[in-house]
């Protein structure tokens, strides 16, 4: 899986910071390794409508092989926090994606049963 990590103006992307998040996104979709080809990081920050402040924002597009591309955004006050949300948003989106098609909870799903025709036959 190639990650590419980008950031607006606002957002400085030091080594450190790229290398937690290279970390944290290898580790928490460490399943879809093999599935993804491609994962595009999006740092920015957004003036937060009726409220004080600026957001930070992470907007993440994973690019699974076979399928349309995804993508998912968090909001919260530090990079680091939005990325964490983003990841587990994009872990949940793949799960559901790839858990109709797969295996689910460890075990393997109707759709890949062999049927009595096809054992006897």
């Amino acid at each position: 899986m190639q990650i590419q990590i980008s950031t607006d103006k606002n957002v400085h992307a030091g080594d450190a910071l790229v290398r937690h998040l290279e970390d944290e996104i290898q580790a928490t979709l460490a399943r879809f390794t093999d599935r993804i080809t491609r994962l595009d990081v999006h740092l920015g920050d957004e003036i937060a409508a009726g409220a004080e402040g600026v957001e930070r924002r992470c907007v993440l597009e994973a690019r699974p092989a076979g399928y349309r591309p995804v993508s998912v955004t968090h909001h919260a006050g530090s990079v680091a926090e939005a990325c964490r949300g983003a990841v587990r948003k994009l872990e949940s989106v793949l799960e559901s994606t790839y858990g109709r098609a797969y295996h689910r909870k460890g075990g393997e799903t109707i759709r890949h049963l062999r049927t009595t025709d096809e054992v006897s036959g």
